[in-house]
């Protein structure tokens, strides 16, 4: 397309994540694209801001579906302190009458949601009396966002709000969190509620198992605040629970296995344990954005996200994003706060703490720093 001066008036698709405890993903693009106009104010900019199953996702399906409400539902906390937690409502349709649930870990049971970190203590109780509220409206489909979890409980806080029992030696009921996995010595799931019609879809980024070297504990644990010898005891505590339930579901073991199953501190495999099954989350909001539609014909897509570094390619947005430009035949441009290795396949990158000249300065204000880097992306880009 050429514009009034004559010279190529380009499409441009920007499609960042949301940079964790900085700025939103409809913050991030906003600011990208006013940036890129400063320099090319002629470009037809298309902003279809994304998420994984993490933060965000709840907004970028609010965002993306015609008709989607939000829904709010007063849950506890990881540390046991109510929370309003955000989620949406997608419209119904022919094949869910009853509509679709969005429902995020990050707002019932997230690390943003604690004043301190708690890796033994923390829980998922909150998600499942989040899902049972989206039960009792009577959704026919239930997508569960993986990411942001401040808990190792293996899922069984949610699993417990849900109908299901996990009891000690002597009878009572096993404490929350991943230290009450250790303790437990009998568990019954037959108090669990059906499947909506639709079933249950859990949205994740992260293809870890639930034990082992790649296990949610190992992996996450220090993340959650966790020192390397409560590492171990976490791990020991989610290898109990497997055992437990293996003894009256013979599955478990098998499914503790499976990618995915490690997804926030474990609750991957607690709902897999009901029958929910696994989807990339960066996959399944791709499509209800449109993305892969928008980035055909387009000049240029432009993804973006906190941190670029060795778990980037396991699912998170950045790398879904610029697999479905390249398979397109489209370049594809990286904004990201830190680059924490060499990224593969992009045509430009900017780091907005090389720009900020610093990482805490580039966090205080990432709309600033990511509006320059749509400038220098701009000024460096050519049709």
């Amino acid at each position: 397309m050429i514009d009034a001066h004559g010279e190529h008036r380009a499409r441009i698709v920007v499609a960042p994540d949301s940079f964790k405890g900085s700025a939103g993903a409809d913050v991030v693009a906003a600011a990208i694209a006013e940036g890129w106009h400063r320099v090319r104010p002629d470009d037809d900019l298309t902003l279809l801001p994304m998420a994984d199953g993490g933060e965000g996702t709840v907004d970028a399906f609010l965002a993306a579906v015609p008709g989607a409400t939000e829904r709010t539902a007063i849950v506890d906390g990881p540390d046991d302190r109510p929370v309003t937690a955000r989620w949406a409502l997608l419209p119904p349709s022919a094949d869910t009458p009853g509509g679709t649930a969005v429902i995020e870990v990050a707002q019932t049971s997230g690390l943003n949601l604690l004043d301190s970190l708690r890796p033994l203590d923390a829980h998922t109780r909150g998600l499942g009396q989040a899902i049972a509220q989206a039960l009792r409206e009577g959704v026919s489909r239930i997508l569960v966002g993986l990411g942001g979890s401040a808990s190792s409980d293996g899922g069984a806080g949610a699993l417990a709000a849900l109908g299901a029992r996990f009891t000690t030696g002597d009878g009572t009921t096993a404490r929350d969190g991943n230290a009450g996995l250790g303790t437990i010595e009998a568990a019954d799931l037959s108090g669990l509620p059906s499947l909506p019609e639709r079933g249950v879809v859990l949205l994740t980024d992260v293809r870890s198992p639930l034990l082992g070297e790649r296990g949610a504990a190992r992996v996450f644990g220090p993340q959650k605040g966790a020192s390397p010898a409560e590492v171990e005891t976490m791990e020991e505590n989610v290898a109990n629970f497997v055992r437990r339930l293996s003894e009256h579901r013979p599955d478990a073991a098998s499914i503790s296995a499976a990618p995915g199953a490690g997804a926030a501190g474990g609750t991957g495999f607690g709902l897999a344990l009901w029958g929910a099954t696994t989807r990339s989350g960066a996959e399944e909001i791709a499509v209800q954005v449109g993305l892969p539609e928008a980035v055909q014909g387009a000049d240029l897509v432009i993804t973006g996200e906190g941190r670029y570094d060795a778990q980037t390619g396991e699912g998170k947005v950045a790398a879904h994003v610029a697999s479905l430009a390249r398979d397109a035949g489209v370049n594809v441009a990286l904004i990201a706060g830190l680059v924490a290795m060499e990224p593969v396949g992009f045509t430009d990158q900017v780091e907005l703490t090389s720009l900020a000249g610093s990482a805490t300065e580039s966090v205080a204000d990432a709309a600033k720093w990511a509006r320059r880097a749509g400038e220098v992306l701009a000024t460096r880009w050519r049709a």
